[in-house]
């Protein structure tokens, strides 16, 4: 945590240069998603923490988010990827801002050879289900992290899991984790609550098993 919380302070000076540094110094040894489990996602949840305490303001908060944001695509760039015919996309409801947890899922798609498409923060329904009626991903991943957003995320499963090509619907982000979102999805919706649970799904997808799931 202390690690986490340094970085934390790295990325609310907005210095890519000094986080980048901190990762590589301090844990080479680490993987990818060890990199997003141990010491990006507690940072940016310690950013949060304060953020909710008035010890920062929005601004220092938009400033970390954008600095980790420029981490998060250099430690993608470059990376040797697994080749697969499957595809993905991914999205926030329409409203929603917080997308680093949602960039970091795509990520790990891609290190294991999806094609993906990212689509950030705040997609509305209408364009998310026209790339997926023309594109047909193998997977719809979804992120909420707002509790008055409920509501849409209904409507957003629901539509996703009337496409006649069937895709995989998957949801997460930060109220995946506190509350018990099932009535709030469509029945074939699978709620993945950390990046451990997402590979291990992934790898189960693979092997056949498992094929619904929620970031």
């Amino acid at each position: 945590m202390q690690h986490a919380e340094t970085l934390a302070s790295l990325l609310l000076e907005g210095n890519t240069s000094k986080v980048w540094g901190f990762i590589q110094k301090n844990h080479p040894e680490l993987s990818r998603l060890q990199v997003y489990q141990n010491l990006i996602t507690p940072a940016m949840q310690h950013i949060g923490l304060l953020w909710e305490r008035n010890q920062i303001t929005v601004a220092d908060e938009h400033l970390a988010t954008a600095t980790c944001d420029f981490v998060l695509s250099r430690l993608a760039y470059g990376r040797e990827k697994r080749q697969s015919a499957q595809k993905a996309m991914f999205l926030c409801l329409d409203g929603e801002q917080h997308y680093i947890g949602l960039k970091m899922v795509n990520s790990i798609f891609e290190e294991h050879g999806w094609e993906t498409k990212y689509f950030g923060p705040s997609l509305p329904l209408e364009y998310a289900l026209n790339t997926a009626k023309v594109w047909m991903p193998n997977v719809i991943g979804l992120s909420v992290s707002i509790v008055y957003h409920l509501l849409k995320l209904k409507e957003y499963t629901e539509e996703f899991s009337k496409l006649p090509h069937k895709p995989a619907v998957l949801l997460g982000g930060r109220l995946a984790v506190k509350y018990d979102l099932l009535p709030y999805c469509s029945q074939n919706t699978v709620i993945l609550r950390d990046l451990s649970e997402t590979k291990e799904w992934l790898k189960n997808y693979v092997a056949g098993g498992q094929q619904n799931a929620i970031f």
